[in-house]
C-alpha cells in the first residue's frame, strides 16, 4: 500500500485557504488565550470554522504542551467509510505545508474496530481544522487521524483502552486531542443549561456517564464517540481530573441568540 497525501476538504471555508493569514490568524487565537502551556494527557477542542469556535480552540491549544506525537479522534460528518477509520501512512496537507502521519503508532492500532480506511478522511473536516493550531505549537509533530462514526458505548470504550495500551508501549508523551462541537441549533441559553449537562458528566472522567447522559437527554454533540473514547484513554492513563478551559456559542460571535451552536475546550490531566 503506497502512502498517500490527504488534500485539504475545507481551506479557504472552515480557515483561510493563503497560508500567511492562516499562519496569522491561528497565531492571534493563541496569543490572544494568554496561556502558559501545560502537559495534559489529553484534550477536547471544538471544530467549526475559525470565526465562530477559533478563540475557544486557541485557549485549548495555548493550555497545552504539544508532544511530538499527537492522536487526533474525530467524528464521521459525512457518512462515508468504517466506523473507526485510521489514515495510515502519507501526509495531511495545509496551506503553506505538510503534516507527517504517524505510521509507527498507526501501525499498532490497526486491530479490532480501527482498520485502515481513507474514504472517512477525504472530506471530513472535524479533524482537519485542529491540525493548524497542533502545527503553531509544534510544527514537527506527527499525527495519528482516526475517524469515529456509527459505535456503540462498549466499542468506544474498547477503543479508547486500545489507544492507551498502545501509547503505554512508547518511551515517550503522546496527546490525545478529541474533536468535539456541543449542542446544535436551539436557543443560547438552552444550549448552555443542556452544554452544561453534558460538561458536568464529562468532568467525572466516567466515559459511560459521558455517553448515557447525551443519548437520554438527545445533546447534539457531534464529537460525542471521540469525547467517549477520550476519556476511557484518560481513565486508562491515571487521569485525576478534567479541567473546563473555555465556553462559548456562535452567538459570541456573531450576536444571535436564537439559534446557536455550542463550543468547549476541556484539558485532562
Amino acid at each position: 500500500m503506497s502512502a498517500e497525501l490527504r488534500a485539504p476538504a475545507v481551506a479557504g471555508r472552515f480557515y483561510p485557504g493563503d497560508a500567511s493569514e492562516l499562519e496569522r490568524d491561528v497565531d492571534q487565537y493563541l496569543r490572544r488565550a494568554g496561556r502558559t502551556p501545560r502537559p495534559h494527557l489529553a484534550v477536547m477542542a471544538p471544530h467549526a470554522g475559525y470565526v465562530y469556535s477559533g478563540g475557544v480552540a486557541g485557549v485549548v491549544f495555548a493550555d497545552t504542551e504539544v508532544p511530538r506525537r499527537v492522536i487526533v479522534l474525530a467524528p464521521n460528518h459525512t457518512g462515508r467509510g468504517r466506523p473507526g477509520a485510521v489514515w495510515p501512512d502519507g501526509a495531511f496537507v495545509l496551506p503553506g505545508g505538510r503534516v507527517a502521519v504517524d505510521e509507527e503508532l498507526c501501525a499498532k492500532l490497526i486491530a479490532g474496530k480501527l482498520v485502515v480506511d481513507r474514504e472517512a478522511h477525504r472530506s471530513e473536516h472535524a479533524l482537519e481544522v485542529e491540525l493548524p493550531f497542533l502545527r503553531a505549537r509544534r510544527p514537527d509533530f506527527v499525527l495519528t487521524p482516526i475517524i469515529l462514526g456509527g459505535l456503540g458505548l462498549e466499542e468506544c470504550v474498547a477503543i479508547g483502552e486500545q489507544l492507551a495500551r498502545a501509547v503505554a508501549s512508547l518511551d515517550e508523551p503522546v496527546l490525545l486531542v478529541a474533536s468535539s462541537d456541543m449542542n446544535h441549533y436551539l436557543d443560547d441559553a438552552t444550549t448552555r443549561r443542556i452544554d452544561a449537562r453534558a460538561l458536568e458528566a464529562l468532568e467525572t472522567l466516567d466515559p459511560a456517564a459521558l455517553y448515557q447522559r447525551v443519548t437520554d437527554e438527545d445533546i447534539t454533540m457531534c464529537g460525542i464517540l471521540p469525547a467517549t473514547a477520550m476519556l476511557a484513554f484518560a481513565r486508562a492513563r491515571g487521569a485525576t481530573r478534567a479541567i473546563r478551559l473555555a465556553y462559548a456559542t456562535s452567538a459570541d460571535a456573531f450576536g444571535d441568540r436564537s439559534r446557536v451552536v455550542g463550543y468547549a475546550g476541556v484539558a485532562i490531566d
